[in-house]
């Protein structure tokens, strides 16, 4: 009975130990089929960026694998390697860290007109990268060149053709200066003819006339008056003084004016040839406006900085002559030009006489303008009030010559000036028009105007009217 016993243990133990065994085996089968029930666990992000690095890894050892990235209006990845076509709007997206890329929008962003042509090519062409071979992209990039090429010439021959209408060959106008050159003359050939033309006796009076205007042209400057007074045609133009033609007598004043004109050489030859005279007997009698106007030029030329003109201009009655001419109807345009002279010929007396410098030369012209006793024949002869007149004229340029010439004659005709009740009338209204006249300057900014100027003047002239009755 205890053996039976002893015999149901073991057996008992035998199945226990069958069935760990075959629980054991269960477990192994079911660990190689689920993961989840393994005992190590291997992360799928990790295996990922293992993936990942084995890709880039392989893109970068073959460079000739580029794929082309198709852009559109949305903004895509751009992966490595991949080839961007130009004129793309391109990013880098911060978030992830990628590169991305997109089409411009043509309604809200204006692409530069390349990048468009580019873009343009390129959707022609639908590009793939494995359609076409290296050589056959070689070859299309030598036809589009080509082309470009080809486009550039005919722009160019165009372009080329325009300026062969707009302009002439350089052979050409090479040929023309050439007989240009040929038929050059200088100023004294040509003053040579019209002096010609002005003395012969076969001229017509329009001849002569266009003769005498060309001839002003030319002896304006110094040296070609010089050869004018050598070519014996300043005498002709001083005879041509006495003539009985208005017209010829005018234009012939007009050149002699201009040959006189900051010249001393033919200032004296032609108040030796008795011009002064003749321009004196001109604006005495009764002569035509547009004669008086140019033989008035002619003299003020001859009179400017030559005291010895000055001199014999007051022997002969000048002063006088000029005075007549205030009495004349239609004559009011040479007033102003009459007063300008005056102001000039006593001014440059002035101005002389207080130089510092001593020369020699500027001593012995001194000397001669200290016989010119110009200032006292004014005086004399009643100009001091003709002067002072010419303020009631409405012309602002004329009032102020005016008033520069009052201030002048100031010590010498101050008497005469503090007992004229209209002049202190005139110079009151005056001093009223032009302190609104300033203000109205004032007011636009102009602090220092030409009518506070005229203003200043008049003030002088009243306070050294008044300071003579102190």
């Amino acid at each position: 009975m205890s053996h039976c016993i002893g015999l149901l243990s073991i057996a008992s133990k035998l199945n226990l130990l069958v069935l760990l065994l075959s629980a054991v085996c269960f477990c192994s089968c079911l660990s190689d089929r689920i993961p989840e029930f393994a005992l190590t666990k291997t992360e799928e992000s990790d295996l990922k960026e293992e993936n990942g690095k084995e890709s880039v890894a392989e893109d970068d050892l073959d460079p000739e694998d580029l794929e082309v990235f198709y852009p559109t209006y949305q903004w895509q990845t751009v992966r490595p390697g991949q080839a961007v076509p130009a004129g793309l709007h391109v990013r880098l997206n911060l978030q992830t860290g990628e590169r991305e890329a997109r089409l411009p929008d043509n309604k809200n962003e204006k692409s530069d007109m390349k990048h468009q042509k580019k873009r343009k090519r390129l959707d022609e062409m639908h590009i793939d990268s494995n359609s076409f071979t290296a050589q056959e992209l070689k070859e299309a990039l030598a036809k589009m060149k080509e082309k470009e090429k080809t486009e550039s010439t005919m722009e160019q021959k165009a372009n080329l053709e325009d300026v062969r209408q707009r302009f002439r060959p350089i052979e050409e106008l090479k040929k023309e200066f050439e007989e240009l050159n040929m038929k050059i003359e200088t100023d004294l050939e040509v003053m040579v003819k019209l002096i010609n033309k002005f003395n012969s006796s076969t001229s017509t009076l329009d001849e002569k006339v266009a003769a005498l205007y060309d001839l002003e042209y030319y002896v304006h400057q110094v040296d070609n008056a010089k050869d004018f007074l050598s070519l014996g045609g300043l005498q002709l133009v001083i005879n041509g003084l006495n003539s009985t033609e208005p017209v010829l007598k005018e234009h012939a004043a007009f050149v002699l004016g201009a040959a006189l004109s900051s010249n001393p050489r033919v200032q004296v030859e032609a108040i030796e040839g008795g011009a002064l005279q003749k321009l004196l007997v001109i604006l005495a009698t009764e002569q035509p406006l547009a004669v008086k106007k140019k033989a008035l030029f002619a003299l003020s030329s001859m009179l400017r900085h030559f005291p010895y003109a000055q001199l014999q201009f007051l022997k002969l009655g000048g002063l006088q002559v000029l005075r007549n001419l205030f009495k004349e109807k239609g004559m009011e345009t040479l007033y102003i030009r009459i007063v300008t002279l005056l102001y000039d010929l006593i001014v440059e007396k002035m101005l002389l006489e207080d130089s510092e410098n001593k020369e020699d030369q500027l001593e012995e012209k001194v000397q001669q303008y200290k016989q010119v006793n110009l200032v006292p024949a004014v005086v004399e002869q009643g100009w001091c009030g003709i002067i002072s007149n010419l303020l009631a004229l409405p012309e602002h340029d004329t009032r102020e010559k005016v008033l520069k010439t009052v201030r002048v004659l100031m010590a010498a005709c101050r008497d005469k000036y503090q007992g004229d009740y209209a002049l202190n009338t005139t110079l009151s209204m005056l001093r009223i028009e032009y302190e609104d006249l300033a203000a109205d300057e004032q007011r636009e900014g102009d602090n220092d105007g030409y009518f506070k100027e005229l203003l200043s003047s008049i003030n002088t002239i009243i306070q050294e009217l008044r300071s003579g009755y102190l």
